[in-house]
């Protein structure tokens, strides 16, 4: 089976995939496929976690690097490739560059993670910081190439790309022969399109879902629209998929080989990290976690045994701290409440005594003498606590109120 092939998009078929799977082997990881106990029971039937958070680099963006500049030519190899990309495919393209002795310029955004400009050039790449936003970036990177005569290698728009990133789908049905349905997060379109091409031609009866941030979602749309249609604004944490416009050649494989295409929230997305670290002991990037998020947000929607692709692992400890107090408060684990006491010697200790009663563990707490809302004797007590669940938030509130407390927020 292939795509509707036209001038501007030529057809990807099974072949160009399993081509792409044996120049791969040895390079890239056939990484592993583990079970989720806690998603199955969710769902209803087995869920498996595809692994390429633990691929090389801490992400699927290898394969679609490696094959892509294996295919260029003695005098592009001698020209030199250029990148742009805010980490994952930064890293995949300077590792294959150093594997296939290529050298690599990456251009990466001023504010890119310290610790993914650090490993994309221990990966072999000189690293330039251009621009705040990605945009900036890949137009630098696009110039850079105009004038040093380097290829540019473009994140997903590509054949050769397309075609690396199928292998995770031929290696999806080879572990797990049984599947139904296939999730995998969706940004620019090369992920979702290469599994899509390897997979209908085998097995067109498993359903494919691509998975976007409700704030990132221009797949939707473009879909709509029958062309790629750019979005003004895209915001998420997940960074891996917040692709302002799909790609033209992965939009032509997805329009007509994905069945779907869902969105999901930021709450969702870090729910779905927390859950992917505490239950899976995994550590996956927020666009790694997509998938996960679309099967918590709607678990009966999916028909089983599903395969949730985590499409990688590289994120920021600044941003897991952050993500994983967002996922906890999304999931009732913490609760903010604001008091109001008598000021008077050993009452913020007994406050204390009785959250250790009610078992509510203090983050962080503030003491307000001076607001002009509070009587002389009056002071306020800011409390944020790390509970057990929803149902415990509403146990500890109780708690206080039933000791005496004005509870005010």
């Amino acid at each position: 089976m292939m795509f509707r092939a036209t001038a501007r998009h030529p057809a990807l078929i099974l072949d160009d995939v399993r081509g792409a799977q044996k120049m791969l082997s040895g390079v890239a990881r056939v990484t592993a496929l583990e079970g989720s106990r806690h998603l199955s029971e969710l769902v209803g039937a087995p869920v498996h976690l595809k692994c390429e958070n633990l691929q090389r680099t801490g992400s699927f963006k290898l394969r679609g690097a490696y094959v892509r500049i294996s295919g260029l030519s003695p005098v592009e190899r001698a020209a030199g490739v250029v990148a742009a990309s805010a980490g994952n495919h930064a890293q995949g393209v300077a590792l294959a560059s150093s594997l296939l002795g290529v050298r690599s310029t990456v251009f990466m955004p001023v504010g890119a993670p310290l610790p993914k400009v650090a490993a994309t050039q221990e990966y072999g790449a000189e690293v330039r910081l251009h621009g705040q936003v990605v945009d900036e970036t890949l137009a630098a990177a696009q110039e850079y190439a105009e004038r040093t005569g380097a290829v540019f290698i473009h994140p997903f728009d590509h054949p050769d790309i397309i075609a690396g990133q199928g292998t995770v789908g031929l290696e999806i049905l080879e572990q797990c022969p049984e599947v139904r349905t296939i999730v995998v997060g969706l940004g620019g379109g090369g992920l979702a399109a290469g599994i899509a091409v390897a997979v209908k031609a085998l097995r067109p009866d498993i359903r494919i879902v691509g998975v976007q941030a409700e704030g990132a979602a221009a797949y939707p749309p473009s879909l709509a629209a029958g062309h790629p249609v750019s979005l003004d604004n895209p915001v998420t944490m997940a960074d891996g998929i917040k692709v302002g416009r799909p790609g033209d050649v992965p939009f032509a494989v997805i329009e007509e080989l994905v069945d779907e295409v869902r969105t999901v929230t930021e709450n969702e997305l870090s729910s779905a990290l927390l859950l992917c670290l505490e239950r899976a002991k995994l550590v996956v990037e927020p666009a790694g976690a997509s998938p996960v998020a679309a099967l918590l947000s709607d678990p009966e929607a999916f028909r089983g045994p599903v395969v949730a692709v985590l499409s990688g692992g590289n994120v920021d400890p600044l941003l897991m701290q952050r993500v994983l107090r967002h996922g906890m408060s999304a999931a009732g684990r913490y609760l903010s409440l604001r008091l109001r006491l008598t000021d008077r010697p050993g009452a913020l200790a007994t406050l204390l005594a009785a959250l250790t009663v009610a078992d509510a563990n203090v983050l962080d707490i503030g003491h307000v003498r001076t607001d002009p809302r509070l009587g002389l004797t009056e002071v306020e007590v800011d409390l944020h606590l790390e509970t057990k669940g929803p149902r415990h938030c509403e146990e500890v509130e109780a708690s206080l109120r039933a000791e005496g407390y004005r509870v005010i927020g």
